[in-house]
């Protein structure tokens, strides 16, 4: 898989914008089933790419857009990971 190897954008501004085009472009072209997955969202195109894999998700929307700044995050849930113990 190709790195970046300097952002173009502090991690504030990426998780803003990938908040950002998660919320008013890709959600509501989403359904139920797509809840939990995981989605990898190229802020500079807003093209995505939603699977079970975190890894798979990148990997293919890498595969369209090798240069791509990527935001990942999980669908339904508040953040991608969850650190700790669940209570």
């Amino acid at each position: 898989m190709p790195v970046t190897t300097s952002p173009r954008r502090s991690a504030e501004d990426l998780e803003r914008l990938g908040t950002e085009i998660l919320h008013v472009q890709i959600e509501p072209l989403l359904s139920p089933k797509d809840m939990d997955k995981f989605i990898a969202i190229a802020v500079d195109s807003a093209d995505y790419e939603l699977h079970e894999d975190d890894f798979a998700a990148v990997s293919r929307l890498l595969a369209r857009h090798p240069k791509a700044e990527v935001w990942l995050a999980k669908v339904g849930q508040p953040a991608a990971y969850r650190i700790g113990s669940k209570r």
